[in-house]
């Protein structure tokens, strides 16, 4: 028996308007509103498809070390 497809949320749940994505886990509303009722083929369809959108994102800056010194190392 194979393993259930497991969720890509990761409690992020907030949805960017620029590109319809949730920031966290980068599904839009109707990837997140079908997930439960999509065959583990669909949602291996998804996961490549969050695949290509992540690759697609610009890449971003580490963030600044917690020194209370912003913009310093």
């Amino acid at each position: 028996m194979t393993q259930p497809v497991p969720s890509p949320c990761i409690d992020v749940c907030r949805m960017d308007e620029a590109t319809g994505w949730c920031l966290g886990c980068l599904r839009t509303l109707d990837e997140i509103a079908l997930w439960s009722a999509l065959d583990d083929d669909d949602k291996r369809q998804v996961w490549r498809d969050l695949e290509q959108r992540r690759a697609a994102l610009p890449q971003r800056d580490e963030p600044a070390p917690a020194t209370g010194r912003r913009g310093t190392v």
